[in-house]
């Protein structure tokens, strides 16, 4: 998994019932996570738990920047997944979403990735020149 330090988009602030997420690195996909674990269970498991430390990393940030804050209402979520090149079908990019939701139950951002919180999600797809992953996440 590779971070990117190249100048990233102007960070928007969070409204009331909005929220923001900027996850400055290109996630696995379903394809490398399960080849990872096809491989061997403990890389799979060392996989998810590097992932999970990364938009970890990135979820304490925003939460220190006022992005992002602790709910437990539900919410729809927009995923926009930029990519620097062709190579990866949309369909393994957006799978990625999993590690997503499980890091900000980890960080307490959400109390479960349950259909009870969360209603619905979007994926956008856009060509960029670093690979990154805006996140907005609305109360409803």
């Amino acid at each position: 998994m590779r971070t990117e330090t190249r100048p990233m988009p102007k960070r928007v602030r969070s409204s009331d019932k909005t929220m923001k997420l900027l996850i400055k690195a290109k996630l696995p996909s379903l394809n490398e996570y399960q080849d990872a674990c096809r491989a061997n269970k403990f890389r799979g498991a060392k996989m998810k738990a590097d992932v999970d430390e990364t938009i970890g990393w990135f979820i304490r940030s925003a939460m220190q920047k006022g992005l992002l804050k602790p709910t437990d209402k539900p919410c729809r979520y927009r995923f926009v997944w930029h990519e620097r090149t062709y190579r990866r079908d949309p369909d393994n990019i957006c799978s990625a979403k999993k590690f997503i939701f499980n890091a900000l139950q980890k960080q307490g951002v959400i109390p479960k990735d349950s259909r009870k919180y969360v209603k619905g999600f979007t994926d956008d797809f856009e060509d960029s020149d670093i690979d990154f992953v805006e996140v907005e996440i609305e109360e409803v």
